[in-house]
């Protein structure tokens, strides 16, 4: 993973841990492994997937439908 698509994979990750955060009133470690986790998250690791490069808010959408459905 080159710098700059850590740094976006970073910034989505703060974005999502503090929706996770703010919409299921859970701690921050309980939020941390639901994302860290996730299938979402090795989406967005994933250099060929481009996801890095989509807002925090489509990536969250992909993570509740991820929670909602048991998978993407």
């Amino acid at each position: 993973m080159n710098k700059q698509m850590q740094y976006l994979v970073e910034g989505i990750t703060k974005d999502i841990i503090a929706y996770i955060l703010e919409d299921n009133r859970c701690d921050l470690s309980t939020a941390i492994k639901e994302f860290y986790n996730s299938e979402t998250f090795a989406k967005l690791s994933d250099e060929t997937t481009g996801l890095y490069i989509e807002s925090s808010a489509y990536v969250y959408e992909m993570l509740k439908d991820e929670i909602k459905n048991g998978r993407l």
